[in-house]
């Protein structure tokens, strides 16, 4: 039984020993491709938008939210994100049919050391203006922040005082946003 045993274990051990990679007393960085690794480099550089990384800005389509992805040399700040945001699609974006409703929209995002939720300051150049699109442009802005590995939710505030905010449901709320609570007015691409 014992000789079973150790005829079993011992390939294994063999097997496993020499498999190829060495044995080390401490870890060591590796560096990973940046492409996938069934493409080849010429066709990879064809395709890939300049940039290595991806920041999502939500604009509208047909009166949805749609993801959009924009590439970018070094992670943009929240504030530089909600500038693009507000300035709008590109051209390839426009030809695609996306539009924004922050046209007349200032914003001013804070996000305090430690925290994961965001603050904006939504100041409009023509507050007089009554919005058919209101939900939609706090769609945009909580989808486009929320996308970011460190914001979990969005507050809103004007002049410092908290704001209330319709959801895509259309119900107003003070609390933290997040993507789901635009779930409703998030389309396809």
């Amino acid at each position: 039984m014992i000789v079973r045993r150790i005829a079993v274990v011992l390939p294994a051990l063999f097997v496993l020993s020499g498999c190829g990679v060495p044995v080390q007393d401490e870890p060591h960085p590796i560096t990973l491709p940046r492409r996938p690794l069934n493409v080849t480099s010429s066709a990879a550089a064809s395709t890939d938008p300049v940039g290595e990384v991806a920041q999502v800005l939500c604009l509208i389509r047909d009166s949805r939210l749609v993801q959009t992805v924009r590439r970018a040399d070094a992670v943009p700040t929240p504030q530089r994100q909600l500038d693009l945001l507000a300035a709008g699609p590109n051209l390839p974006e426009q030809q695609q049919g996306l539009t924004t409703a922050l046209a007349t929209t200032t914003l001013t995002v804070t996000l305090p050391p430690g925290s994961t939720t965001a603050a904006v300051e939504v100041t409009e150049t023509d507050e007089g203006a009554g919005r058919s699109d209101e939900v939609l442009a706090y769609g945009q802005i909580v989808c486009t922040l929320t996308s970011r590995a460190d914001i979990a939710g969005v507050t809103f505030q004007r002049e410092g005082r908290s704001l209330q905010v319709p959801r895509g449901d259309g119900t107003l709320s003070g609390s933290p946003l997040r993507a789901a609570d635009y779930r409703s007015l998030i389309g396809p691409l």
